[in-house]
């Protein structure tokens, strides 16, 4: 809708994620090259997790997109399967037939599959999304698909990405052997508030705008603020903030418009009553009538 207004080839500010707006700051861009890293040189499981919005699934996009082209990769997105199912999942993306199979029928099947891709030079990565709502057996199940292996090398590299969530499982004495065979761990940070601004102007470039910036620095901080860093409620709040500037006919978005925006959010960030420090004071002084009105009472105290 304000996309002509703006000189913009498309919105910049979807919540699906596009790598065509990636942005490396943030350490995003370090994370996406050590996960290649991991991911072409590793040989146990690799973890991403993050806070609900906060970009996994960017990255798990970034990371597909930018893989060495001898490597073949297979997505997990269904959290919901119990462990049989999980298996022909994975058979299925890589286009094997198993139905009326045995499960130990289908780790063979897929043993053999991943055995002649190694033979071609090829390489399989598990991408997994929402890891941390996987009931923990199908985790288990997983896990021993890292068993795959040739005398020198495995033959399946597995990436877990999820919520905070993922890492409490983990700590559980069940999971142990899962925890222990994850070489590498990544946390994807909420945004630093500094940098949201200059994330706004990144994904504005991306989507064609090349004149000055169009959001203000009041306007990014409270975009930057009532977001609390996370991601996707920066993409939405912008979008509102770009729409409420439209609205008004104006060129650039100002802390009104983020204000406006802000205000129609489900998720708008409410400040506590009083500040620490108040309450704080207020308790001292609260401590001291008190003891005081005992001494008012038991003056031999």
């Amino acid at each position: 809708m304000y996309q002509s207004h703006f000189g913009l080839r498309e919105s910049p500010f979807g919540i699906t994620p596009n790598p065509a707006f990636f942005y490396s700051g943030n350490t995003r861009g370090e994370i996406l090259q050590a996960l290649l890293y991991a991911v072409s040189h590793g040989e146990g499981i690799v973890k991403v997790t993050g806070e609900v919005g906060a970009g996994k699934t960017m990255l798990c996009r970034m990371l597909e997109s930018r893989m060495p082209a001898h490597i073949d990769v297979i997505y997990l997105v269904n959290p919901n399967l119990d462990p049989h199912e999980v298996q022909h999942a994975i058979a299925a993306e890589l286009g094997l037939g198993t139905h009326g199979l045995r499960t130990d029928e289908v780790q063979r099947a897929l043993q053999a599959d991943l055995i002649a891709r190694h033979s071609r030079g090829r390489q399989v990565v598990l991408l997994v999304e929402e890891a941390q709502a996987m009931p923990l057996e199908s985790l288990e199940a997983i896990r021993l698909l890292t068993n795959l292996e040739t005398a020198r090398s495995k033959l399946l590299q597995i990436v877990l990405f999820g919520q905070p969530e993922l890492d409490q499982h983990l700590e559980l004495a069940k999971m142990r052997q899962l925890k222990e065979r994850i070489t590498h761990s990544f946390e994807v940070p909420a945004m630093a508030p500094a940098l949201v601004g200059e994330f706004l102007a990144h994904r504005l470039r991306a989507a064609g705008h090349d004149g000055p910036a169009l959001f203000s620095p009041a306007a990014a901080r409270l975009i930057g603020d009532s977001s609390e860093g996370i991601v996707r409620r920066i993409n939405i709040l912008a979008d509102k903030a770009l729409l409420a500037a439209f609205a008004a006919d104006a060129a650039t978005v100002s802390a009104r418009h983020a204000r406006q925006a802000i205000r129609e959010s489900p998720f708008r960030r409410r400040r506590p009553l009083l500040r620490p420090v108040a309450v704080g004071v207020l308790l001292a002084l609260l401590i001291v009538a008190m003891w005081r009105g005992i001494l008012a009472v038991s003056p031999n105290l």
